[in-house]
């Protein structure tokens, strides 16, 4: 694998992990579970695809097909992170809603039903676009750092070439 993926794997990585203390500091509650979770703060999809994009414009520069490549499907990435899967999750919460209403009639009925309710839906699949933006910026900052790494790395090598 190229130094480009390992970087945006990582980034999505370090944007999971860092869903935990952010989500401690606001809810005072720790919730380890998050790191494999979808939502949040930051989005790890942004985070990804921003570095990916950041490292591409770095490496290979911003006329390239590849920028353009990434850079178009780092925006659809974002878009479809805080509209589809935003809306879906919306939708999910409703429906959730609604299953705790129906309980509700259900216990107040003189008839005897027995149902098992269905398990509750994923409520968080999407982002808000803070978060996606959080994501976006923790992925540019990774894809900076790590151009800087392999700058050196290149560096070494063309030295090495020479030998």
């Amino acid at each position: 694998m190229n130094k480009g993926v390992y970087l945006a794997l990582f980034s999505i990585g370090l944007a999971q992990g860092v869903k935990i203390p952010i989500h401690y500091m606001k809810e005072k509650e720790w919730r380890p579970d998050l790191f494999f979770g979808t939502g949040g703060m930051p989005s790890s999809h942004s985070a990804g695809v921003s570095t990916l994009t950041t490292y591409i414009a770095l490496q290979r520069g911003l006329p390239t097909f590849d920028f353009a490549l990434s850079l178009v499907y780092g925006l659809i990435v974002m878009y479809d992170a805080q509209g589809v899967r935003r809306q879906t999750g919306e939708l999910t919460l409703k429906v959730n809603s609604m299953n705790e209403l129906i309980e509700k009639i259900h216990k107040e009925e003189s008839v005897e039903f027995k149902q098992e309710s269905p398990k509750k839906l994923k409520e968080m699949l999407g982002h808000q676009p803070e978060e996606v933006v959080g994501g976006a910026l923790l992925g540019i900052v990774v894809g900076v750092i790590g151009h800087l790494f392999t700058k050196k790395d290149r560096k070494y090598s063309k030295f090495r070439l020479k030998f």
